[in-house]
């Protein structure tokens, strides 16, 4: 009857026209179909079938809900305490007091591509149910996670959240990928979780790893899986349905979430999102303190700001084609080879020329941690262009998360001094003891086994050099075979920071691309890319998946994509 009437409806619609109807037929069927697909999908999406308040009586193992409670449209209060954002480099707006944690309160303000930024408008926020819990796989695992569950705006799918830094904390907001508000906003059920330790009672930074395994290893890669299974069994419980897929989005310390999701619990997430992928936690640890180490043991190797913006102008002086120097970064800095010697004085010291002593160190910088008895690089140092994350490095003292790692977790030794370094022994040692719970191998066969798909991007301007998530790239699709390469993606994106920012353009919307990914199984190829300014989108481009790269056709405006294409190098 219902075809009967629409058929009528549009048969007296094509004899006002006068187009046959067999003609209309075949232009309006596929506009049918796909509003019939909208409103199947849209049935399909199921409300909520228990009251939230219910969710606090759900008895899961280990589990302990201590918090089930409906938040109504504007009703949320971020609690500032708990938006704890451990520094990191590329991080904008972090102070400059090494090891610090900040709020959201203290980050800089919209118009620098900063997803930590502290405006946050909640009243906006559409309702949800808040449920936190605490999971205790051992006798000394205290496990925090919260699941936001939509109400009206659920989209039928499922995403879990990573953390950066040291984590330690629940992420509200921003944070190196994404936090709860902004999963919620997007229309998710989602599930974040402080990996396993409380940062807020912490007494230093990585000081819950020294005398506590089981903590390690919820640190490493069991608090996020236990936050997943606990998440999923909330979100049947509540809309009496499994989600219709599920992915997972880190960055920075995320990255190795993400990777650890993959590997070890392939059953976890059929679309992982992995920012300045990490594999190696140990070695760039190393490649993090090495600096500081260098300048404490000479301390005329130093550099002031003044002469890393030399350095950087040095470089692009060297290394900049005309493209990259109207548009203030560079495309490719794999292709640049400068030596800072060459900025050597010749008479007294300038601002604009380096001291032997700070050459010397500049090119350590650039090469990276080497160990003292096989001369081989630990960790190959920042790429060309990254000379402003460096100041996070170059200080007096090391920061106290990388520190923490090696002082708690490897060494044990809370009164160990970090500038007695052995970038032998020690980071050897840190490969056995971390990688034991921290290192993810390149082997994926089980997640791909499964059509899992992995998403993995890094910033040219991050202190992680994409060299080495290059080569971590190459050998995972080298394991996947030819029949399984299609599932992973790696996008290098020209002029980002760590995990978002930078000179170039660093916001694009992974989730999306995924989302799309794991549900039409078509592969992201290209995406695009913006800089923001004062809100405002003041560059894009178009980001190619590796090895594919953004060329300029010669004409038209640098600062619109519509005027570049990908293109293999």
């Amino acid at each position: 009857m219902i075809t009967m009437k629409v058929d009528a409806c549009i048969r007296g619609t094509m004899w006002r026209v006068k187009m046959p109807w067999r003609t209309w037929r075949r232009l309006i069927a596929p506009a049918l179909f796909l509003l019939g697909l909208q409103n199947m999908a849209l049935a399909q999406t199921p409300a909520a079938t228990t009251s939230c308040a219910n969710l606090a009586r759900l008895r899961l193992p280990d589990t302990t809900v201590t918090m089930a409670t409906l938040v109504r449209t504007g009703e949320f209060q971020m609690p500032p305490s708990q938006m704890l954002v451990p520094k990191g480099p590329g991080a904008p707006g972090v102070p400059d007091a090494p090891g610090t944690a900040v709020t959201a309160a203290s980050q800089d303000g919209p118009g620098r591509d900063n997803p930590f930024a502290p405006k946050v408008d909640t009243k906006t926020l559409p309702e949800f149910c808040r449920v936190a819990a605490t999971l205790a796989p051992t006798g000394d695992s205290s496990i925090r996670i919260e699941v936001w569950l939509p109400t009206a705006t659920w989209n039928g799918k499922f995403l879990g959240l990573g953390n950066g830094g040291m984590a330690g904390s629940i992420v509200y907001a921003g944070g190196m990928a994404l936090g709860l508000i902004d999963a919620l906003r997007l229309g998710y059920a989602a599930v974040n979780t402080d990996a396993g330790h409380d940062a807020a009672q912490d007494k230093a930074s990585g000081s819950f790893l020294l005398g506590h395994p089981e903590k390690q290893i919820d640190f490493g890669y069991r608090a996020n899986h236990l936050m997943t299974l606990r998440a999923k069994e909330f979100i049947n419980a509540f809309y009496g349905a499994a989600p219709k897929y599920s992915m997972f989005i880190g960055c920075s310390l995320g990255s190795q979430e993400a990777m650890s999701e993959a590997k070890r619990y392939p059953d976890d997430y059929d679309g992982v999102i992995a920012g300045a992928a990490m594999n190696q936690v140990a070695q760039f640890n190393a490649a993090q303190i090495w600096p500081a180490v260098l300048i404490a043991r000479a301390p005329e190797k130093a550099l002031g700001r003044t002469s890393i913006d030399a350095i950087h102008k040095a470089m692009m002086a060297s290394c900049a084609t005309a493209l990259d120097k109207r548009q203030g970064f560079l495309q490719d800095p794999a292709a640049c080879h400068f030596d800072p010697k060459s900025m050597l004085c010749k008479g007294a010291a300038t601002t604009d020329c380096l001291t032997a002593p700070q050459a010397e160190f500049a090119s350590q910088i650039y090469q990276g941690p080497v160990n003292p008895r096989t001369g081989e690089v630990i960790f190959p140092g920042p790429a060309p262009g990254a000379e402003g994350q460096w100041d996070m490095v170059t200080g007096t003292s090391a920061d106290s998360s990388w520190i923490g790692l090696y002082r708690y977790g490897v060494l044990g030794n809370p009164d160990w001094d970090w500038t007695t370094m052995d970038f032998d022994k020690d980071v050897n040692l840190a490969i056995q003891k971390v990688g034991a719970y921290m290192h993810t191998d390149a082997d994926l066969d089980a997640f791909f086994h499964r059509d899992g798909k992995l998403m993995i991007y890094i910033g040219w301007e991050d202190y992680h050099n994409p060299v080495d998530t290059i080569r971590y790239y190459q050998q995972i699709v080298k394991n996947a075979g030819p029949a399984k390469a299609d599932l992973v993606r790696l996008f290098v994106v020209p002029g980002m920071g760590h995990c978002f920012g930078g000179d170039g353009c660093g916001n694009f919307d992974k989730v999306a691309a995924m989302d799309k990914w794991v549900a039409t199984g078509t592969a992201p190829d290209e995406m695009l890319s913006t800089r923001v300014s004062d809100g405002q989108v003041v560059m894009s481009r178009p980001l190619c998946a590796y090895p594919a790269v953004a060329r300029y056709k010669g004409a038209g405006d640098i600062n619109i994509a519509v005027n570049f294409y990908c293109v293999a190098p």
